[in-house]
């Protein structure tokens, strides 16, 4: 296993909870989101410098939507919005259950995968939530149900696999996935996290089909197989280290968010300190020379009734 420490800040908004790095290639830009403070960023390439683009839109996961746009989602449900105007409703619930959602990703054919998250550290009864799919049309399905605290999603190079996170049950799950259909089947455990180690955040595949998560209270990202096995782990300089994306012209940057407030759940790393060291906030860039994918974009309309 390889230990590395190679990424520096590019940007410090100290955010309370940075997630959801996203690369925009027809931009040369980089999008990411202070899911708790409710601010949204660009960081432009050209100018290497970084602005926030929208403040009080709560936006815990995003994707692009084609033409310009993003399909979002947050606690109230999944929307479109093209930056400019109000969010548009997609989804708020789905057969009575409150689309409740925190990380999503588009799909090889432009539909919208998305975990719904009803997680709640002080209650032993929190309902579980569920993998959905919204279709071109807005239209909802549920692909899995039992989920305790969803996050980060990603798909293999062939697109026949899907990778999905459930922080609290410390564990990635790999899916057998029908891209012209947007199924999921056979859902079993990819790498599960010691419980001495962090929780499996955010997370992205490369173009060799490594699958790389960004692991929570763990001051790291970490590179697995495609059989599930630890590859590398790379030091971020920041405990709640919360997702990553892979970006710039030839898509081997990588870009890492992190998260300034600090959140000592129940399920922190036995001995950890929440008030020792540097916890994050900045967004972080490296570059292993190891190439990532582009992500896919959405087609998805909203509902304006």
């Amino acid at each position: 296993m390889q230990v590395q420490e190679l990424f520096r800040p590019i940007a410090d908004y100290q955010d309370l909870c940075g997630e959801g790095p996203l690369w925009d290639s027809s931009r040369s830009a980089l999008f990411w989101t202070d899911m708790t403070a409710r601010q949204f960023y660009c960081y432009s390439w050209a100018e290497k410098q970084s602005a926030t683009i929208c403040t009080g839109l709560e936006i815990c996961g995003f994707a692009l939507n084609e033409p310009n746009g993003f399909v979002l989602v947050n606690g109230a449900g999944i929307w479109t919005w093209d930056a400019n105007d109000e969010p548009v409703p997609v989804a708020t619930e789905f057969e009575g259950i409150a689309c409740r959602m925190n990380d999503c990703i588009a799909d090889p054919r432009g539909r919208l995968l998305a975990g719904s998250c009803f997680y709640d550290p002080h209650d032993e009864k929190y309902p579980l939530g569920h993998l959905m799919r919204v279709d071109h049309d807005g239209s909802v399905q549920i692909l899995d149900e039992g989920i305790q605290l969803a996050n980060g999603l990603g798909f293999s190079p062939d697109e026949q696999t899907l990778y999905f996170s459930d922080s609290a049950a410390r564990v990635i799950y790999a899916y057998d996935y029908k891209p012209d259909f947007g199924t999921v089947h056979q859902r079993r455990i990819f790498a599960r996290i010691p419980l001495e180690e962090g929780l499996p955040d955010g997370l992205t595949v490369d173009a060799e089909g490594f699958v790389w998560s960004a692991q929570w209270f763990g001051s790291c990202i970490v590179r697995y197989d495609p059989d599930g096995r630890v590859e590398r782990r790379v030091a971020v300089p920041a405990k709640q280290t919360s997702a990553l994306a892979f970006g710039g012209p030839d898509l081997t940057d990588i870009f890492v968010t992190s998260a300034h407030r600090s959140d000592a759940l129940p399920l922190a790393p036995p001995n950890y300190d929440s008030h020792c060291g540097y916890i994050g906030g900045k967004l972080f860039q490296g570059n292993l020379e190891i190439a990532g994918k582009p992500e896919f974009r959405c087609r998805i309309r909203g509902s304006r009734t």
